[in-house]
């Protein structure tokens, strides 16, 4: 850990420095949207073993499971992001973020996985009860510089977990996994803040290439990944929890279609919605400024009920969510910065 870039004074540093507006983070709280959580079940598919088990044809395909976990074929090789079976995304039980929904097939019926990637170490992200009922698969658990220590805790044989600094790369099979760069943070605690690293994963098959951007907020690096890995099939970015105080942490909607031009994708999946209240916007907000912003620029995205798998040639694109009331992206904007100014025009899109 110590001798990566990335260490300086005893925890891990981002190139761009994260900037925070802290009353403003906590005024938030005081002006949460009235929909900030569904008041209505919602239209989940459950995906059966034998789904997950069987081969694509084109060779790619994703399932969203909710949140930032998906379960990805690549060529043959199957990969978990961020796996989340937790009831909640807190350090506790009876308190923090609740799911929407119950997990979208039992852990014991997926289908084990070649790989587990996980991006970093935020309760959401990484959830302690997941993991230990996970110690006992035989996958390699991809993550970044010193969350292996925490596996090992919980039970995962160190002889099945690879650490990664950026733009290191491990190989399962047909399969290159490389750890990708990120703006970001990392923590568990009051003591431990960004004594971890945290990254995206670039998922490069024989013939198709995915992206996962794990949390990050917009920065030039974008590009570089997408110059030096892409360009990608399909790429995975977050588009929730995001509130003009914290900026520079999450991209927000209007930034995700940005950084899926950056890294040169060619479909994007919106993930880290639709799963926790983890901000104060509307809980279909993020969905609803994607695709406005997608649709100035032509990207395509797709969207899928919690559970659909679908391939890139054919993404879903049909409402699933109701119709509420949401905040633009001119009304709400998420302008990353860069030594102290934003990088993007009003709205996040060049």
């Amino acid at each position: 850990m110590e001798r990566s870039p990335q260490w300086r004074d005893g925890r891990f540093r981002n190139p761009q420095p994260l900037w925070n507006d802290t009353w403003g983070a906590l005024g938030s709280l005081l002006g949460r949207d009235g929909n900030s959580t569904p008041r209505e079940p919602l239209p989940v598919v459950h995906p059966t073993r034998g789904d997950l088990e069987t081969d694509s044809p084109g060779g790619l395909r994703a399932t969203w499971l909710g949140h930032s976990t998906v379960y990805l074929e690549v060529d043959g090789t199957r990969v978990l992001t961020d796996p989340m079976w937790g009831r909640r995304a807190s350090p506790v039980a009876w308190a923090g973020p609740r799911r929407f929904y119950a997990p979208l097939i039992p852990l014991e019926a997926l289908p084990i996985p070649q790989v587990v990637a996980i991006s970093h170490d935020h309760y959401d992200h990484l959830d302690e009860d997941t993991l230990r009922r996970m110690k006992g698969w035989d996958t390699r658990f991809v993550v970044p510089l010193g969350v292996g220590a925490r596996l090992i805790r919980w039970g995962v044989p160190a002889t099945r977990i690879t650490e990664l600094d950026w733009w290191e790369s491990i190989r399962v099979g047909e399969l290159e996994v490389v750890l990708t760069p990120a703006r970001h943070a990392s923590g568990r605690g009051l003591r431990d803040k960004d004594r971890t690293l945290w990254g995206g994963f670039a998922f490069l098959g024989p013939r198709h290439r995915a992206y996962f951007s794990g949390d990050t907020g917009l920065f030039p690096g974008l590009a570089e990944i997408g110059a030096r890995l892409g360009p990608f099939d399909l790429a995975m970015i977050e588009a929730g929890a995001y509130n003009p105080a914290w900026p520079d942490w999450h991209l927000g909607p209007e930034q995700a279609v940005a950084a899926h031009g950056m890294v040169r994708g060619r479909v994007l999946l919106p993930i880290h919605w639709g799963l926790f209240d983890l901000a104060a916007h509307g809980w279909t907000e993020p969905v609803e400024r994607v695709l406005a912003a997608a649709g100035r620029v032509g990207a395509t995205v797709a969207v899928p009920r919690p559970g659909e798998g679908f391939v890139p040639e054919a993404p879903p694109h049909e409402r699933w969510w109701p119709e509420l009331p949401w905040k633009t992206g001119a009304e709400v904007p998420i302008r990353a910065t860069l030594d102290g100014r934003p990088m993007l025009p009003q709205g996040g899109v060049p």
